[in-house]
Parts: C-alpha cells; sequence; structure tokens
C-alpha cells in the first residue's frame, strides 16, 4: 500500500458545488430534506459513485459511500445540511474531506474508506436527528412524531426522498471507527495562529427552564421598595451565577441565558413574571453536576430574598463524549508531520454527529480554524491552505 495523496483542486472545487446548493450571498440556507437538500445529496450521490464507492441512502436519508465488499473499514464523514442562515463550510467540509480521502485510497490501492452525510444534523427537527436514529439513541418511530416549527412531521419531510431511499439501515458493525473532521466554529485556532486541532472530548450540555413569578403592578405607584419584580430577580440570578462559577469553571466553560420570555413585558408595568432557559457546556460531567447545584440554589435564594417564586422545569442532560485515544493518537502523528508545532489538543464545544457515533464505535474529530471564530453565518469561512491542510492530515493518518 502506498501513501494516500489528496487532490487539492479537487476538494475545493467539491466544497464550491456543494455550497452552491441553496446558495444565498456568501452563506448556505440548505434545511434538511429541502428541495436544494436533496439535490445536493443526489449530487454527492454521483460523486461518490464516480468515487468507486456505493452509495446507499438509509430510510431517514443518512447517505453513505460504501467500499466494495463487505469487509470491515473506517467511516469518514459529517453532515450537509445547514443552519436556517448558515455558513458554507459547517458539516461540509468533512463530507467533502471524507470522500475526497475515500478517493484517494482508491487510487493508492487501500485501506477501504466508507464515507457518509449525516441527515439534519442542524436540528430541524431535533439536534443531530440523523445520527441519533443511526445510532439507536432515537427509535424511528420516535422520530417520525417530531416536527419542525412549521407543523411539518419527520415522517411527512422523509416521504420526500422516499424513493432513493433504502428500506434498511447500513450495518455500524462493518466500520472500525468513525473520524469526523470540522471547521472550529470557535476562535481558538485562528486567535492563535495555529492550523490543527486535535479533539480530546465533545463538551456535555445541559439545560434546564427557569419561570420567576413576583407582583404585576404599576410602574408609576409601586415603590421601588415595595416591588416583586420577576425581571429584577433574573438580573440577580445571572449576576450570582457569574460570581459563583468563577471557582467551579475552566476558561472552557460556558453558560448562557436565552429565550427570555417577559411578562406582560410593557414599559409602565412591573414584570410579573419572566421564564427563561439557562444552557451550560462542559467537558466534565462532575463540573456539570456542581454548576446544576450552584445554579438551582442561587434561584432558590435569590427568590427568597425577593418575595418571588421560582420554579424549573424541563431539565435535559447530553453526557460528555470522549475521543478514542487510538484514532487521537493517529491525527496527532499526522498534525505534527505537517504541521509542526503549530496544532493543539482541544475540547469541542460545539455538539458533533460523533457524539452519537460514540455509542457504537472508537471517534475521533479535527478541527481546521473559522476565521475571526465566525460560524452559524453568512461570514462564516476558512482559509483554502487550511482546508486543504485539514484533508491532508486526515489522509495521513488513515493511512500510517
Amino acid at each position: 500500500m502506498t501513501g494516500i495523496t489528496i487532490e487539492p483542486n479537487r476538494l475545493l472545487k467539491d466544497l464550491y458545488k456543494l455550497r452552491s446548493f441553496g446558495a444565498r450571498g456568501n452563506g448556505v440556507v440548505r434545511p434538511a430534506f429541502s428541495d436544494c437538500d436533496i439535490a445536493a445529496r443526489k449530487w454527492l450521490s454521483e460523486r461518490i459513485k464516480e468515487a468507486g464507492l456505493n452509495p446507499i441512502f438509509d430510510p431517514v436519508g443518512n447517505l453513505f459511500g460504501l467500499p466494495p465488499g463487505d469487509g470491515k473499514c473506517l467511516l469518514l464523514g459529517s453532515h450537509s445540511d445547514t443552519q436556517p442562515e448558515g455558513g458554507w463550510l459547517d458539516g461540509a467540509y468533512g463530507v467533502i474531506a471524507g470522500l475526497e480521502v475515500a478517493r484517494a485510497a482508491v487510487a493508492a490501492g487501500g485501506p477501504a474508506i466508507a464515507v457518509v452525510a449525516f441527515q439534519d444534523e442542524e436540528g430541524r427537527f431535533g439536534p443531530l436527528t440523523g445520527s441519533r436514529i443511526w445510532s439507536g439513541a432515537l427509535p424511528l418511530a420516535d422520530a417520525d412524531k417530531l416536527t419542525d416549527t412549521s407543523g411539518l412531521s419527520f415522517a411527512e419531510a422523509r416521504s420526500s426522498m422516499a424513493g432513493l431511499c433504502e428500506e434498511a439501515f447500513v450495518d455500524p458493525g462493518r466500520f472500525t471507527g468513525f473520524i469526523e473532521a470540522h471547521i472550529e466554529q470557535g476562535p481558538v485556532l485562528d486567535s492563535h495562529s495555529e492550523t490543527i486541532g486535535v479533539v480530546d472530548s465533545i463538551v456535555g450540555i445541559r439545560s434546564e427552564r427557569y419561570c420567576i413569578r413576583g407582583q404585576q403592578n404599576h410602574a408609576g405607584t409601586t415603590p421601588m421598595a415595595l416591588r416583586r419584580d420577576a425581571f429584577q430577580g433574573l438580573v440577580q440570578f445571572a449576576n450570582e451565577i457569574n460570581k459563583q462559577f468563577a471557582d467551579i469553571v475552566t476558561p472552557a466553560t460556558v453558560w448562557t441565558i436565552g429565550h427570555v420570555t417577559l411578562h406582560p413585558n410593557a414599559t409602565s408595568i412591573v414584570p410579573g413574571r419572566v421564564e427563561f432557559i439557562v444552557q451550560w457546556r462542559d467537558a466534565e460531567e462532575e463540573r456539570l453536576d456542581r454548576m446544576t447545584a450552584v445554579m438551582r440554589d442561587i434561584a432558590a435564594r435569590t427568590a427568597e430574598s425577593r418575595g418571588l417564586e421560582f420554579e424549573r422545569s424541563a431539565f435535559s442532560a447530553i453526557q460528555p463524549t470522549q475521543m478514542d485515544r487510538r484514532l487521537m493518537t493517529r491525527i496527532e502523528v499526522a498534525a505534527e508531520q505537517l504541521a509542526a508545532g503549530n496544532w493543539r489538543h482541544m475540547p469541542s464545544g460545539a455538539l458533533h454527529d460523533a457524539a452519537n457515533v460514540s455509542r457504537l464505535m472508537p471517534v475521533a474529530m479535527l478541527f481546521v480554524p473559522s476565521i475571526g471564530g465566525v460560524s452559524h453565518d453568512f461570514a462564516e469561512d476558512t482559509a483554502a491552505e487550511h482546508l486543504v491542510l485539514g484533508a491532508r492530515v486526515l489522509a495521513t493518518c488513515i493511512g500510517a
């Protein structure tokens, strides 16, 4: 077996072509099961066939490219759907880099490589829908009941691909592992002028809905000392968790208060109720647990100190995912060979399909820089030289 040598121009040409499906200015609008998403998947299917692989759409639209025969092989890829206003590389880079390495491996006489473009990673019907179903984390019968914001069900959406899809899912037992190349979607590599990130973990994500209730009242006649202002409860809560988390978190830990609904949200009325969702992310489950306990304690004490009431609901938890040490080592060796001293270990602060696939097999990830740390935006971009380098690292770690 000779080394795997990618063709940079072919890699970039395919990336630019995939970008054209749903192009909107500098970005892409290609939601799962949209007309442009299906057109992109059909085009990918043809490119997979031309690469000497067998394209297979599974029952939910995940597209696999399988090498001939039924022998064991490594799986590469990511997703090709986008956010409602997305960038052109999120997910797409991992799919095309995987395809380029797979066909370069065919030209080199091996090893056998498979590629996948998972469906609905971006969450039209929920986060990582395609890989959740394939990994067994989400039963198909339950997935079919999911709806998007317009009320369309997942079952209705996937029926638009009925003529393309197989009845059976691809057997995960065929694959020895999964490597997902991806843009970083954050500022770390770009701000440090580094070119490759070797991912050591995908963070866990916790979220919980809080409701703080006070007393709605007249904003002109209610003295400040007598107010039971629900929004001021939220402000105090936010300030307190920032203070208390300082002794718990690492620089990579993040937390966000979002989806805030204030009632009645009027200029001349003291707010009587505020609902919001808190989300927190870290790679260590123990730290996530400590943050959960601190947050709930602060909410209770804040409510008591201000004469408010609070309740919590809709708690959800996605556990952290550790990358496979053996696959990580292969990426490290390749990164040092091609980008000596210019790479780093890092966690992924975003959720990826690899987290679901880890239920089935060893997984690893590598990152390339995002210019300015921008993603999920039309301005998302990565230098062509870094796109090529990432694919070369991917090829080298497989061919080693």
